[in-house]
């Protein structure tokens, strides 16, 4: 995950904090408190499946960009190859006439 994943993620996770402890300080009964901690516990998960999608996304997206970039450099490695197969064979054939 790059920077941009990392600080959306720990501001996720600052916000869920944050609200859990103005819930946990507040002046309700614990049936209110549980109710608020059930909703930003959805909340919570709520955020964190959208977070991880995007997540999941951009690793596809990159994945697919490195294998594209590795075909491209194989196709270019096999090209250099059958060159220098090439040139050598010709200078096989000079020094077995020679």
């Amino acid at each position: 995950m790059g920077k941009k994943g990392g600080f959306f993620l720990g501001a996720a996770l600052g916000a869920v904090a944050g609200a859990v402890a103005g819930i946990l300080t507040a002046p309700k009964a614990g049936k209110e408190t549980r109710k608020d901690l059930e909703k930003q516990g959805k909340k919570a998960l709520k955020q964190a499946k959208v977070e991880g999608k995007k997540a999941v996304n951009t690793v596809k997206t990159e994945s697919k960009k490195v294998a594209k970039t590795a075909e491209k450099k194989g196709k270019q490695a096999k090209a250099s190859a059958k060159k220098v197969g090439s040139v050598a064979k010709a200078e096989a054939k000079k020094i077995a006439k020679a």
